[in-house]
């Protein structure tokens, strides 16, 4: 008898909570990954809201539109950058306007797939 392959155990959507907006989730994520690099061990089941995906999905999300193209190398960088920072770049800054330029774009396009993936609301 053939042993079944593994799979993620799927989350049920009426537990879950989306996010309201890909910021929201992108500096969930990073915050996530910070405590993780930090030494924070997660527990399934623990958070205050369980979300429709792991912060690894959003990251991995990020990193494959790159690779296919649709984000630039500028795009993840100031993604990176300013999600660390848990601090979105200020567009009045004459210094961050293209780096809030790129946020935006970024953040525009993640939506577009978060969305369809039910992680955004």
């Amino acid at each position: 008898m053939k042993r079944p392959k593994f799979a993620h155990k799927s989350q049920n959507s009426d537990t879950t909570e989306p996010f309201d907006n890909a910021e929201e989730a992108w500096f969930w994520a990073m915050s996530c990954l910070v405590a993780r690099e930090d030494g924070a061990r997660f527990v399934a089941g623990l958070a205050l809201h369980e979300r429709p995906c792991s912060p690894d999905d959003l990251i991995v999300s990020a990193e494959r539109m790159g690779a296919a193209g649709r984000l630039k190398p500028s795009h993840l960088q100031v993604l990176a950058g300013y999600g660390r920072r848990l601090l979105a770049p200020d567009c009045r800054a004459r210094t961050e306007q293209r780096a809030a330029r790129l946020w935006d774009e970024a953040l525009d396009l993640l939506t577009t797939v978060w969305r369809g993936k039910g992680i955004v609301a």
